[in-house]
């Protein structure tokens, strides 16, 4: 919003050189406030085609400027060819008028204008509980569906329900060791790559409740049952734990529907056709080699069990054939290896790889007082993402979970997310949304009536301008934290809001001052009230009125 109004009349100068086609113009906060409030390099830009010194460019372009006196104060050059604007307050407080008739839909925009938008996260194996490292997946996942649907998308939120693998057969073996061990008391053998989680325990003492020794043989079809068992166990599990963090997804896409309905097959098949698949030593090849990649890779192994590209490529083709525009993966460090083979395996059928965004984040350390920390003191054992929210709760953990660049390494400081105070970057955004609604609450006990016709050019102090133009940035920082799909960009910003805020409320008294002021501060307060709760809802965070 701040760089809107003077991109045109650059533009408009640039046209007057006799420049035509796009041109991109950007623009920046200078680090030094004395230098305004607007700095761009076009100038520096424009050099070598103009073919003249950037001073002399940014003379010219300044020259051709047509624009309101009434907002903008100067327009100089700096250093080499740095073009600095300082706009008038006028020109804030007109932008705060604009941002406050937004109303409740501040940060709200119509780019996607309806495209179809497919999100998928989480999307662990039903074989046991959720991690921490699920927990970063959960969240950014659902503030990245979030973000597309405040642009305008038309957003469907998936989880890929992975049971068709070798790890649910291991699942059932690891289950029926528990069953007999309690059914025959005895120390019957677990398997050697078995799941040694307490949970096994737990489902093998539900199934003992629930069927008895019935499955006491093991049969081919007792494994089977206890697999379908085990399985509906955890992935009830799963989704009890994703619901505590207020995440829902839309689509329970079962990968073994892609081997039912002949998924897998077709795409080996059209592979095949066009001469990227072969067979060798008993296994099925993709001829990775002849879409740029170095190495090819097995896509069926002699067992006749398929590697986990094969899948991944018929499942995104899926997506595609679902007719989705844009197309959203978000997938831990562990995957980064596989994805250029799905991608090339993908554009090799025909469809365009651009349309789909992988997210891939690193892993997480808990920390406590400076050293790891591995287990639970409530339980003690191995932590759990259902551990971390019974300690923390849903608004700090999903917070801290996405506050840092996904592709950083995220180290989660226990001790500080515990900590109930403004340390604490969460209840720090709670408080100043909490401390809004707190003086709105006041002016309605003492009696005060606020008006919606109101003076705004009253609102002249460094303070008020300062608050003003971050609530300016907010639709610009929700629309570029979301096409960058980083949370972290939006996280920021709010924490540099709510500072301005409480500057503004320290220096700048609403209650108690001339009516017309009060009334102008009151509406800046609304305006930074309803970008704190968008920002937050944005986010998946509460925001509470009361704290």
């Amino acid at each position: 919003m701040l760089t809107n109004y003077i991109s045109e009349i650059f533009k408009d100068s640039i046209k007057k050189l006799g420049i035509s086609g796009y041109i991109s113009i950007e623009f920046e906060v200078p680090k030094i406030k004395e230098h305004g409030d607007l700095s761009t390099n076009i100038a520096m830009k424009l050099s070598k085609e103009l073919k003249k010194a950037p001073r002399q460019i940014a003379e010219e372009l300044i020259s051709n400027l047509t624009y309101n006196v009434y907002l903008i104060n100067s327009i100089e050059i700096a250093g080499p060819g740095f073009i600095n604007i300082k706009f008038k307050e006028k020109f804030f407080t007109d932008a705060l008028m604009k941002l406050y008739r937004i109303g409740e839909n501040l940060g709200r925009m119509n780019i996607g204008n309806g495209k179809k938008v497919n999100v998928e996260y989480v999307s662990c194996n039903p074989t046991g509980l959720l991690h921490l490292g699920h927990g970063r997946n959960a969240a950014l996942g659902d503030t990245i569906a979030n973000f597309y649907d405040w642009l305008g998308y038309d957003v469907t939120r998936e989880y890929y329900f992975n049971n068709a693998g070798n790890q649910m057969n291991v699942l059932a073996e690891s289950i029926y060791a528990r069953y007999r061990q309690k059914i025959d008391k005895t120390d019957f053998p677990f398997p050697e790559n078995g799941y040694h989680g307490d949970y096994i325990n737990i489902i093998a003492d539900e199934l003992i409740q629930s069927v008895g020794n019935i499955y006491i043989s093991g049969t081919e079809e007792d494994l089977f049952k206890i697999r379908k068992f085990g399985e509906e166990w955890c992935f009830r599990e799963i989704k009890k734990t994703l619901i505590r963090m207020g995440i829902h997804q839309d689509v329970y896409y079962n990968e073994s529907t892609l081997y039912d309905e002949g998924k897998v097959e077709n795409v080996i098949h059209d592979f095949k056709e066009r001469g990227l698949a072969y067979e060798k030593d008993g296994a099925i090849w993709l001829a990775l080699s002849r879409m740029g990649l170095k190495d090819d890779r097995v896509i069926v192994k002699s067992t006749g069990e398929p590697t986990y590209r094969l899948p991944d490529i018929a499942y995104h083709r899926d997506k595609f054939e679902r007719g989705f525009d844009v197309i959203v993966d978000v997938f831990g460090s562990d995957h980064i290896a596989t994805v250029p083979d799905v991608m090339a395996g993908v554009e090799a059928l025909g469809y365009d790889k651009n349309k789909i965004r992988v997210i891939i984040y690193q892993f997480i350390t808990l920390t406590e007082n400076g050293e790891q920390v591995k287990m639970s003191k409530r339980t003690g054992k191995s932590y759990t993402l259902d551990d971390l929210l019974d300690e923390v709760g849903n608004d700090v953990a999903r917070y801290f979970f996405i506050m840092r660049n996904s592709t950083t390494h995220l180290e989660f400081d226990l001790g500080l997310a515990k900590e109930q105070s403004d340390k604490n970057p969460v209840f720090y955004l709670q408080y100043a949304h909490a401390r809004i609604c707190s003086i709105f609450d006041n002016a309605k006990e003492k009696g005060i009536s606020l008006t919606n016709a109101v003076n705004f050019d009253l609102l002249t102090t460094s303070q008020e301008i300062a608050l003003i133009k971050e609530l300016m940035r907010f639709p610009e920082v929700v629309k570029s934290s979301a096409m960058a799909c980083e949370p972290q960009i939006l996280c920021e910003y709010l924490h540099t809001l709510a500072s301005a805020f409480h500057s503004f409320y320290h220096d700048c008294r609403i209650i108690g001052v001339e009516e017309e002021l009060m009334q102008a501060r009151f509406k800046l307060a609304e305006v930074t009230r309803t970008a704190m709760k968008n920002g937050l809802t944005i986010l998946g965070i509460s925001a509470p009125e009361r704290m």
